[in-house]
């Protein structure tokens, strides 16, 4: 059965053990790089017609893994094995006892084609056979194959080591357990699997190959420079420094070409591709002065472009809405997702833009429904029934699944959309892939309120209504921790009704490394829940100490461990049943309080802390803990995040946050 989290799936087979990647030149040591760090175990063979290309490559691969080390990112004994047992070879008999073989040569069918033949002429009928092509579709590519069940396109996204995205074609001859298998595998190492329909250029390449087409046929009105200052509201990099940085002229020339040949001249690619070879532009952070009717036009036809190739994947089933979005965000690196865009604007301005554009460039696909209509899905949870449990899980991967308004209130909205459901027994959160349950909360809007307590409260209160709807509850939730809970994040799950957790997850709250305080409840509901705790909760708080999962099981914070990730949703699963009818177990009176021993202002890194903040924080936790009520103590808590708002110390912490450097406290005291 298909889930919407791939983690929830029983793989149909183990994990490769030789992998093989056809193709030595750009993209396909930059996969194979991924797959090693990944699993450092397999072993992964290169093949090339070049030998000094699988020389390049194998160096490449090597190189990476120095510069990893080198910047802490990396363990020494982690590096040697990745760079462990990987070869090149221009011999196919090489392969024949791979699990998997990735073709990553140039996108042209003739050679893929003699390529594959090659390849099932030496491999098992089982092995895997994918292509990393970014256009051509599986039924063309693959037609000649005997087995063509165990074949598809795993479409990845430059730089391929790093850019979680890839797309996973399911095409009508591929096996479905294939597809899901493919889905797990890239789950658990990391990447952000998107599955789409067979379609010419598939979901993101439409995408992103007409954006840079239209910014191509903008250019007898704008320059490549002011295409790239207009576009940066919208994208990280401009589509004409893109197509320098990736030499991606010729790729739009075939994919708008294969396009237009499918589905219509309209999506003819722009002439001048095929005349210049390098775009004079500006890079991202810088922009030119562009005249304010020249801005508006470049505006209106990206926009135009962006919305209608969205629509058009929708209607078409090219691909899901949820999955379009976080697709243009991670893999082409659009700072919001065309739906999310279109759910910004406005139905009014967005029909404009539509217009406008159905108006310049006759023939490009408009909506199919009412504007509306495209904005009912689920944009950051994946929703699943288990044994008549809704298993919510956070799927924000782009920011390890940390909370924000969109992710809190969609939660919140699945919660209340089944808790009057007879037939729902509870709910159970978990966080998308491997890594991380939920990395705490974004930072938001807080910056804006440093200064202002009255601001930086009420922001607490705001940012808790999830959190008090839990406590109210009468059905149960069960966090399963899959990998870290910082912040936030384990303030989220110290309010569910149970947690189970990894025997490999850890828990912190680093709050008082950032010159803040935890204002959603770290300070209150510890002690109210798990008072044989307190100490460990103490160090937690004034030092950011991590917690193993061991050790919170040890202590009674965790209910039960899992050794992997069936098991661990298994365990949550199981332990809502058991908490059927139970009050949460948060003491709602006054509790005692282990003393606050002085100590130090400085955490468990060794990184100097601000005493004022520090003073804050065991001020809260003590009056926090005398509190006639729960919900008077969850106040006090709202008042001392607005109280820490007021510091230099909260200015320093957030400022070197966002500037990527370390505090420097002892300026603040």
């Amino acid at each position: 059965m298909t889930t919407a989290n791939p983690l929830l799936q029983t793989p149909s087979r183990p994990l490769p053990k030789h992998v093989a990647i056809i193709g030595a030149g750009t993209i396909g040591p930059d996969i194979g790089y991924y797959l090693k760090s990944a699993l450092p175990q397999i072993r992964l063979t290169l093949v090339d017609i070049n030998q000094a290309a699988i020389d390049k490559a194998l160096q490449r691969c090597q190189d990476y893994a120095k510069k990893a080390v080198a910047k802490g990112k990396m363990s020494e004994q982690h590096a040697a094995a990745v760079i462990a047992n990987i070869s090149g070879t221009q011999d196919y008999a090489q392969l024949a006892d791979c699990d998997w073989v990735i073709e990553a040569a140039t996108e042209n069918m003739a050679l893929k084609r003699r390529i594959f033949a090659q390849v099932e002429a030496v491999v098992r009928p089982d092995a895997l056979i994918t292509s990393n092509t970014s256009s051509l579709p599986a039924e063309r590519i693959f037609a000649e194959l005997k087995h063509k069940a165990r074949a598809t396109v795993t479409h990845f996204f430059a730089p391929a080591w790093r850019n979680p995205a890839v797309e996973v074609i399911a095409w009508e001859k591929t096996d479905p357990a294939v597809v899901d298998y493919l889905r797990w595998l890239f789950c658990i190492t990391g990447k952000v699997p998107l599955v789409t329909a067979d379609a010419v250029c598939f979901m993101l390449d439409r995408i992103f190959d007409n954006w840079c087409n239209e910014s191509a046929l903008l250019l007898g009105c704008a320059t490549a420079a002011e295409v790239d200052s207009v576009a940066a509201e919208f994208v990280h990099a401009g589509p004409f420094f893109v197509l320098n940085l990736a030499r991606g002229n010729p790729i739009i020339t075939e994919t708008n070409t294969l396009q237009a040949e499918e589905e219509g001249a309209h999506y003819t690619p722009a002439p001048v591709f095929r005349s210049v070879d390098t775009w004079l532009t500006v890079p991202p952070g810088k922009r030119v002065d562009v005249a304010p009717e020249t801005a508006a036009a470049i505006r209106d036809r990206l926009l135009g472009i962006l919305f209608s190739q969205s629509v058009d994947i929708l209607d078409r089933s090219i691909g899901e809405p949820a999955d379009l979005d976080l697709g243009c965000r991670t893999a082409l690196g659009f700072k919001k997702g065309p739906l999310e865009l279109m759910r910004d604007l406005g139905e009014a301005e967005t029909r404009r833009i539509l217009d406008r554009l159905a108006a310049e460039r006759p023939g490009m696909p408009m909506p199919k429904r009412p504007l509306p209509a495209y904005q009912d899905f689920w944009r950051h949870v994946l929703v699943d029934d288990v044994d008549g449990v809704k298993v919510i899980t956070l799927r924000r991967p782009e920011a390890m699944n940390a909370l924000h308004d969109g992710l809190t209130d969609e939660v919140l909205a699945v919660i209340r959309k089944f808790e009057s459901d007879p037939a729902v027994k509870g709910f159970v959160l978990a966080g998308y892939g491997a890594r991380a349950f939920c990395a705490g909360a974004d930072i938001g809007r807080f910056p804006s309120m440093l200064g202002d307590a009255e601001a930086a409260t009420q922001y607490a209160r705001d940012c808790s209504r999830l959190l008090v709807h839990l406590d109210a509850m009468k059905k149960p939730v069960v966090a399963a921790l899959n990998g870290m809970a910082l912040g936030g994040g384990l303030e989220l799950a110290m309010r569910c009704h149970g947690i189970v957790a990894l025997k490999e997850a850890w828990m912190q709250l680093p709050e008082i490394t950032l010159g803040i305080v935890p204002g959603i409840g770290a300070m209150v509901v510890p002690y109210r829940r798990w008072p044989q705790a307190a100490e460990t909760f103490h160090d937690m708080l004034r030092r950011a100490e991590r917690l193993t999962a061991p050790r919170a099981r040890e202590l009674g914070v965790v209910d039960a461990l899992a050794d992997d990730l069936p098991g661990l949703i298994a365990q949550a699963v199981a332990r809502v049943t058991t908490l059927a009818g139970r009050p949460s177990g948060i003491a709602q009176g006054p509790v005692p309080l282990a003393p606050l021993e002085p100590i130090a202002p400085a955490a468990a890194s060794g990184q100097p802390l601000s005493k004022e903040i520090m003073a804050i924080l065991e001020n809260a936790v003590r009056d926090a803990a005398k509190a006639g009520t729960l919900g008077e103590a969850l106040e006090i808590g709202y008042r001392a995040f607005g109280a820490s708002a007021l510091t230099a110390a909260a200015r320093e912490g957030i400022g070197a946050f966002q500037e990527g450097r370390k505090p420097d406290f002892g300026k603040t005291a």
